[in-house]
């Protein structure tokens, strides 16, 4: 372990200073923080049993909406889906948003512009991957959906990247 330290020392020093490398450390930190304090999150209306969820979704679902993972772009079940209705959350069954709002943006996942109700997405900052980019998660239990850009289409300028693994739809009846 020393060893490792020694070199990671040296190398330090041989190419720029060692206070250069005190900023970069300190971001580290901070972002590790952020992602350990993310997981404990308590802010959410719905409580989720990890074990029951396991059973209740896929491997896929699991993944994307409790591990913050991401399905590979035109893969997923909805990208493509151009039926009336609305989109759930797969873990809590809330309405996130409607087919109205959605968009070809050519990504590979479902895009919207607008969340189905004010409030029904929360945003969150996310380093991940060397990146700086918003995560929505399901304001109701907390579930990663995906990521908010501001290269949509207009009124809202704002593109909601979905993950398909991590939605519901549920079509609207004829008779509505």
């Amino acid at each position: 372990m020393s060893r490792v330290l020694v070199t990671s020392l040296q190398y330090s020093k041989r190419f720029a200073s060692f206070s250069s490398y005190i900023p970069l450390v300190q971001q580290t930190w901070r972002v590790r923080s952020y992602c350990s304090s993310y997981k404990k999150s308590n802010d959410f209306e719905v409580k989720v049993d990890k074990a029951k969820l396991k059973e209740k979704l896929t491997p896929t679902q699991y993944h994307v909406t409790q591990e913050r993972g991401t399905e590979r772009a035109f893969t997923g079940e909805y990208y493509d889906l151009k039926s009336d209705g609305h989109y759930h959350c797969v873990v809590c069954d809330a309405i996130l948003f409607k087919s109205d709002e959605k968009f070809d943006s050519g990504c590979g996942w479902p895009s919207f512009y607008e969340m189905a109700e004010q409030g029904s997405v929360k945003m969150r900052p996310d380093h991940s991957h060397g990146m700086e980019r918003t995560e929505s998660v399901c304001a109701k239990c907390g579930a990663h959906l995906g990521h908010l850009f501001n290269d949509g289409p207009m009124p809202t300028g704002q593109r909601y990247c979905i993950n398909s693994a991590s939605l519901k739809f549920q079509g609207k009846s004829k008779g509505k």
